[in-house]
C-alpha cells in the first residue's frame, strides 16, 4: 500500500473519521472500495511539533504507571476508551512484551483513523494497527467472524464478554484485511472478485490464508483458475502464491492444470507431428512465422538438462531424407531439356516445390545444428553427387536455394558448430564448392539473408582443416575462378595466405630452427 503522510494531533488526541459504505442489513459493508484508503489517508497539512500538557510527567515510565489498565491505542478514540472501562478485555492478535511499547512520538502524532460498519449493531470490534502508522476500526459481528474464520474462532471461548475488542498489530496490508473481513458477509465471494485485478486477488488470498478463511481461499482459487493470466511474470506470481498451499490440503490442482498436464514428459511424437505440419504447409506467411517460433522454442528446450529426449533426432533425419528425395525428384524435372518450354501451370508447381524442399532442409539443418547433431547431415549432403551434377541444368533462380544449404554447412564447420570427419569435409568441398561459386553472384544480390563475409570466412576455415595437399588443390582451383570472375566469386584470400605460409614459409623457419639447435 502507498506510503501516506499523517497529521499530528493536538494534545495527543486521535481524529476518527467514519466512512459509510454499502451497509448490509447486518450492519456491515459488502466490500470497501479500493480507492477508499488512498483518498482517506491523503495528507491534509504538514506535520507540526506536538504540544505537551503541563501535567505530563517527564519520565515515560511514570506516565505509563499513571494510566488506566485499559490500554489506549492510537486508533481508538476517547469515546471508545470510556466504553471499555475495566471490564472489557482486549484480545491482542500478537503478544508484545512490555519493553516493546510504541515510541512516545507515535502516541503524540495525529493519526488518521477510519471506522467501518455500524457500532450500534455490532458486538465485536477489530482494531488494525497498520505498519504505515494509521489505525482502522471495524465494527463487526462475532458470529460472522467465528463462522467464517478459524483464526477468529480460536480467539474466543464460551465465557468471553459480549463486546470484546481484538487488536491486530503490525498489519501489513490493512486495506485488503478490511476487504477480506467484509467478504465474510458475502454469500457469493467469487462474484465480488469479478473485475478485480489478479494482483489484488492474490493479496486477498494471502490475507484469507492468514485468517484461515477457507471459503474465501477456495473462491480466490476458482477465480484464478478461470481468469486469463497475462504474461509470464503474472503467471509466475500466481503459481508462487498457490504452490505453497499444496501441502495444506487445499485443492489447487485446477489452477496448476493450466500449466502442467500431470505427465512427466510429453510424448515424443507430439513435437514430431508439429514439425511435419510445418514442413507440409504451403501457406508462406504462416509457415515462415511458425518456423521461427518452433525453432526458438526448441532452442529453449535444448538449454534444459533433460531436453535431449523431448524430440528424437531420428525423426528429424527421416524428415530430411524425405525432403531430399522430393528435392532430387524436382531437380530431375527442372533439369529436363524441354522443361522451360512447358506451360506455366506445369512449371510453377515444380519450382515452388523445389524451393519449399530446399527451405525445409535449411530449417531442419538449423534445428540439428542447435542440437549439436548435424554431423550426419553433412555426410548425407556431401554424398548428393547426382543433385550436384544436375545443379547447372536448373535455372539459377531456383537452384540458389540449394547453395544456401551448402553455405550454411560451411559456416557451421568454420565456427565449430559441427565436426564431421576429414573425409566428409573434403567430399563436401569437392561436391558443393563449385556449385556455390556458380551461384555466388545471385546469392549476393538476390538473397537478403546471405552474409558474404561470414560465408567466405566459413569456407576458408573449412579448407584449412584439411591436409596441406588438399588445401593446395582446392585453393588453386578457387584461384582460377577468382581471377576470372572477381567479386562474383568468394574471396578466400585470407585462407590462401595461411596456406601459402604453411607451404612456403613455415618449412624454412622450421629448418632454420633445426640448424640453429644443431649448431
Amino acid at each position: 500500500m502507498a506510503e501516506t503522510k499523517l497529521i499530528k494531533a493536538e494534545k495527543g488526541q486521535t481524529k476518527i473519521r467514519n466512512v459509510p459504505i454499502a451497509v448490509t442489513p447486518e450492519g456491515f459493508w459488502c466490500c470497501p472500495a479500493p480507492v477508499m484508503f488512498p483518498k482517506t489517508l491523503k495528507a491534509s497539512s504538514p506535520l507540526n511539533k506536538p504540544k505537551l500538557t503541563p501535567t505530563a510527567p517527564k519520565n515515560p515510565v511514570q506516565k505509563k504507571q499513571a494510566q488506566a489498565p485499559a490500554v489506549s491505542r492510537p486508533g481508538i478514540g476517547p469515546d471508545d476508551q470510556i466504553k471499555q472501562g475495566h471490564d472489557e478485555p482486549v484480545l491482542s492478535a500478537t503478544s508484545i512484551p512490555e519493553s516493546t511499547t510504541k515510541p512516545k512520538m507515535e502516541n503524540i502524532q495525529r493519526k488518521v483513523s477510519i471506522e467501518f460498519g455500524e457500532p450500534g449493531t455490532s458486538d465485536l470490534k477489530v482494531v488494525l494497527f497498520g505498519k504505515q502508522g494509521f489505525t482502522v476500526k471495524l465494527s463487526t459481528h462475532k458470529s460472522v467472524l467465528v463462522k467464517s474464520s478459524s483464526y477468529f474462532a480460536d480467539k474466543f471461548t464460551e465465557h468471553q464478554p459480549l463486546l470484546p475488542i481484538i487488536e491486530i498489530d503490525d498489519c501489513e496490508d490493512v486495506e485488503i484485511y478490511v476487504e477480506t473481513v467484509g467478504l465474510m458477509y458475502c454469500k457469493e465471494i467469487k462474484q465480488r472478485l469479478i473485475k478485480q485485478s489478479i494482483s489484488r486477488v492474490l493479496r486477498i488470498l494471502k490475507v484469507a490464508e492468514q485468517m484461515q478463511f477457507s471459503f474465501c481461499i477456495q473462491s480466490c482459487l476458482e477465480y484464478l483458475e478461470a481468469v486469463p493470466w497475462v504474461g509470464e511474470e503474472e503467471e509466475e506470481k500466481v503459481l508462487s502464491s498457490v504452490l505453497h498451499l499444496q501441502g495444506e490440503g487445499i485443492g489447487i490442482t485446477p489452477v496448476l492444470k493450466r500449466v502442467s498436464s500431470g505427465v512427466s514428459k510429453p510424448p515424443k511424437d507430439t513435437i514430431s507431428n508439429i514439425l511435419e505440419l510445418v514442413l507440409k504447409s504451403n501457406e508462406e506467411r504462416g509457415r515462415r512465422e511458425m518456423k521461427n517460433i518452433v525453432l526458438k522454442l526448441l532452442k529453449e528446450n535444448n538449454n534444459l538438462p533433460t531436453s535431449s529426449d523431448s524430440v528424437d533426432n531420428e525423426a528429424i533425419y527421416n524428415s530430411c531424407k524425405s525432403c531430399l528425395d522430393s528435392l532430387l525428384s524436382m531437380f530431375r524435372l527442372a533439369s529436363a531439356p524441354d522443361f522451360t518450354n512447358n506451360p506455366m501451370n506445369i512449371k510453377e508447381p515444380v519450382v515452388k516445390q523445389l524451393a519449399l524442399d530446399a527451405d525445409n532442409l535449411s530449417w531442419l539443418l538449423e534445428i540439428l545444428t542447435d542440437r549439436q547433431a548435424a554431423d550426419e547431415f553433412a555426410a548425407i549432403w556431401a554424398n548428393q553427387q547426382e543433385l550436384a551434377s544436375l545443379h547447372t541444368s536448373v535455372p539459377i533462380v531456383s537452384r540458389h536455394h540449394v547453395s544456401c544449404i551448402s553455405a550454411r554447412l560451411f559456416v557451421g564447420m568454420g565456427k565449430g558448430e559441427l565436426l564431421p570427419s576429414k573425409d566428409t569435409r573434403h567430399l563436401l568441398l569437392q561436391t558443393w564448392l563449385q556449385p556455390l561459386i556458380n551461384d555466388y553472384s545471385w546469392l549476393q544480390h538476390g538473397c537478403r539473408s546471405f552474409d558474404k563475409k561470414v560465408v567466405e570466412e566459413g569456407i576458408g576455415r573449412t579448407i584449412l582443416t584439411l591436409p596441406l595437399e588438399d588445401q593446395q588443390s582446392i585453393l588453386l582451383a578457387w584461384l582460377g575462378s577468382f581471377l576470372k570472375t572477381g567479386d562474383n566469386c568468394p574471396n578466400l584470400q585470407r585462407a590462401f595466405e595461411v596456406w601459402w605460409r604453411r607451404s612456403f614459409i613455415r618449412p624454412h623457419v622450421e629448418s632454420a630452427k633445426v640448424v640453429q639447435s644443431d649448431s
